[in-house]
């Protein structure tokens, strides 16, 4: 029998030079999918060729993006792999995170995403060009086996902050979770006190229950271990953030990884000039938006308060009526965003007095965001955010100052980056991760949402110090994007690592 192989959008072997090929490997979650698709664009822009592992579900979300990218003769194939819901014990469909019906199937959901790596082998192997690399999500440490197998240089792909990665590692490696019996007790993380740049001071402090690691949880003592020693053996390290976002992060990880590591973000500012791509980037809108950017533009400049918890976090009915309450009770026009999981007959019910009483200075939206576009929407003043990393950086990068509300994960060092460090948020008060509260017990309260909200936007000095802040970062984040940039130039280095053959030197050093 013949064996099959897949030539990529036109790429074959009868030219004399073989093109630099990467593959990547994202987690099915759609805050690690969007920046990972951001990087496979920007790198074939820069003439790398590129395919990029999803499955059909998945696929279907970005299917815009995926014609404009055949439009735009970018080379990147995709390759769908049927997703092992069944083997997995999971519900058929049920191919992203956030389509888990319970939290339950967590540990299914990872064990199916473990059960790709045969069938990814097979499939890199019929391919033409072969791959010369392999981009793979920390949480996909079994691709390490896969890159070994086909003989080809793998990198571990960061999408969390850097302060999250590197508080994670430390911690780890000096095993002080080991040794702490009080969740809440302050910590000093090792490693940052010699740092010239230290721009905290002698030390930073966190704790456990904000600084989790990766995956300390019963029934993920596997991954946990396998995701360490995947770091420890791969080749280098891409991370979605920029260097003057939180230098000293970075320059303490690269001391401690001792790899080389390639910031290259903010990734979400590839397309801050092709509003149709803003508005397509990681979902179909459950809005018309026609109907949405209408409203936006009959609002006055930095006059709208956006308020979205990401893909994941679900509001109990309770919480929800404190949040509309607080933000009705506050004055400010708004943009809210809640899920279809979080709607109710209660939460419909109530929504309609809402939306009567806000008249025209609310739109809320059921469903998908088009969230890019509208941060980067010049009525937009403020955001009340989860703090997850790609949220926060779509708000640095646009100059929109935050209400910081973490849920789990990196989410609280995100937010004390974003309130403590570049000083361009408020904290609402939350003080433990979500699942530590009750199923129906209400952590934040109405008067906590509309003082939070009246102190970020309102006309006072220290709202006005942290918008003045806020665009300041905005402007680096662009600099470092563009030409002559430090995360432009990690790219360009990025491409010619991907470009050499296994075996000879190439300048890695990261600016």
């Amino acid at each position: 029998m013949t064996k099959q192989t897949t030539i990529i959008n036109g790429f074959n072997n009868n030219t004399t030079t073989t093109p630099p090929h990467v593959v990547i490997v994202p987690l099915m979650a759609q805050g690690h999918i969007i920046p990972m698709l951001d990087m496979a664009r920007l790198l074939a822009e820069r003439g790398v060729l590129v395919t990029f592992i999803t499955t059909p579900v998945n696929a279907s979300r970005i299917k815009p993006i995926i014609a404009r990218m055949h439009e735009s003769n970018l080379h990147i194939n995709f390759i769908e792999l049927p997703f092992p819901c069944a083997e997995a014990g999971l519900p058929l469909g049920c191919e992203n995170c956030d389509l888990l019906p319970s939290k339950d199937l967590v540990v299914n959901f990872f064990d199916a995403i473990r059960l790709f790596d045969h069938s990814i082998e097979q499939r890199l192997k019929d391919l033409v060009p072969r791959p010369t690399c392999m981009i793979n999500d920390m949480s996909n440490p079994w691709a390490a086996n896969v890159a070994r197998s086909l003989n080809i240089r793998r990198l571990v792909f960061h999408g969390p902050s850097c302060i999250y990665i590197y508080c994670s590692y430390v911690c780890q490696q000096h095993k002080i979770y080991e040794t702490v019996t009080d969740e809440f007790e302050e910590i000093s993380v090792p490693g940052l006190a010699d740092n010239d740049d230290d721009v905290v001071g002698q030390s930073f402090k966190v704790c456990k229950l904000h600084a989790p690691g990766w995956f300390n949880a019963p029934g993920f003592e596997k991954l946990r271990d396998e995701i360490l020693h995947a770091e420890e053996t791969t080749d280098g390290v891409v991370m979605n953030t920029f260097h003057d976002v939180e230098p000293m992060f970075v320059e303490a990880y690269k001391k401690v990884i001792g790899k080389d590591v390639w910031t290259v973000g903010p990734l979400c500012l590839y397309d801050k000039d092709d509003f149709c791509a803003r508005i397509e980037r990681g979902n179909k809108a459950a809005v018309d938006p026609e109907k949405l950017f209408g409203w936006l533009e009959s609002m006055e400049e930095r006059s709208v308060l956006y308020v979205s918890f990401g893909s994941l976090t679900r509001m109990n009915v309770g919480q929800i009526l404190e949040i509309g309450s607080g933000l009705e009770a506050s004055g400010v026009p708004l943009l809210w965003v809640i899920k279809d999981v979080e709607k109710s007959p209660e939460v419909e019910e109530w929504l309609k007095g809402f939306e009567q009483r806000m008249s025209l200075r609310s739109f809320v939206i059921n469903g998908w965001a088009p969230q890019a576009a509208i941060l980067s929407h010049k009525s937009v003043g403020g955001f009340v955010s989860h703090c997850g990393w790609n949220s926060t950086l779509e708000a640095v990068s646009n100059g929109v100052p935050m209400i910081t509300w973490p849920q789990f994960a990196d989410q609280f060092l995100n937010g004390r980056l974003v309130v403590e460090l570049l000083r361009i948020g408020i904290a609402i008060g939350v003080k433990k991760p979500a699942f530590y509260y009750g199923k129906d017990e209400i952590p934040v309260k109405k008067d906590d949402v509309e003082r939070a909200v009246r102190s970020l936007m309102g006309d006072g000095e220290e709202a006005e110090e942290r918008r003045i802040r806020a665009i300041e970062i905005k402007k680096k984040a662009i600099k470092a994007m563009e030409e002559g940039g430090s995360s432009y130039e990690n790219i360009t280095r990025l491409v010619e690592y991907i470009k050499h053959e296994p075996g000879k030197d190439v300048q890695g050093t990261q600016v």
